[in-house]
């Protein structure tokens, strides 16, 4: 059985590989990714834009560019990357994804629910979008949309405890404490860490 290559091999074979020809995209983006891995995001960042440069399909780059600027907490620019990824593969379901994150987090919510319906409707295996969705209704105060969204995930993902979370919480504002119990359970059981203020509130809600 062979043995993968370590991650300096790896890395000294891409350099070898344009060292032949420069303007070897993969090459490039294949450094930049090796790179990024081992969290030297700056000369990650020269590769995966050279990448982009020397090819015309590079949405991969595109996104981990994206992710390295959320790691730095830029998320302009994690809009502007993912943006540029889903205009060179318009069905890449992930980036609409990561832009409904970042939307998300700059309140953004007219923005954040159209993209993530987008990757959803692409991908509905997506579990983090249909989670942030959740949020995004949250957000705009649309309590019922939260609840079906929220609905629909955890039928798809039982597993998944931040749906349950997400799904308890929108329950909560509702009013349907019960409902909100059983998913706060839920979330619990599998190991989610649901945030003490919301447990403390739940508790005069549980029968005694």
């Amino acid at each position: 059985m062979k043995t993968p290559p370590s991650s300096e091999a790896f890395i000294a074979e891409q350099i070898r590989i344009l060292k032949e020809n420069p303007e070897c995209a993969n090459a490039m983006y294949n450094l930049g990714v090796a790179l990024m891995q081992q969290g030297k995001f700056d000369e990650a960042i020269d590769c995966f834009t050279e990448a982009i440069a020397n090819s015309g399909r590079m949405f991969e780059a595109c996104v981990n560019l994206g992710y390295i600027y959320y790691k730095r907490g830029d998320l302009e620019k994690v809009i502007h990357y993912n943006k540029k990824a889903v205009e060179i593969e318009p069905r890449y379901a992930r980036g609409y994804a990561n832009l409904g994150f970042a939307y998300l987090q700059l309140a953004r919510t007219d923005e954040a629910i159209e993209v993530l319906e987008k990757a959803i409707e692409l991908n509905p295996d997506i579990a983090q979008a249909w989670s942030n969705l959740i949020n995004a209704y949250l957000q705009k105060g649309e309590l019922d949309k939260a609840i079906e969204t929220g609905n629909k995930l955890v039928d798809f993902a039982p597993g998944f405890a931040l749906g349950h979370n997400n799904l308890a919480y929108a329950y909560f504002l509702k009013g349907n404490y019960a409902m909100a119990i059983k998913h706060v359970d839920k979330a619990v059981e599998l190991g989610f860490e649901v945030h003490p203020q919301f447990l403390k509130e739940l508790e005069p809600h549980r029968q005694k």
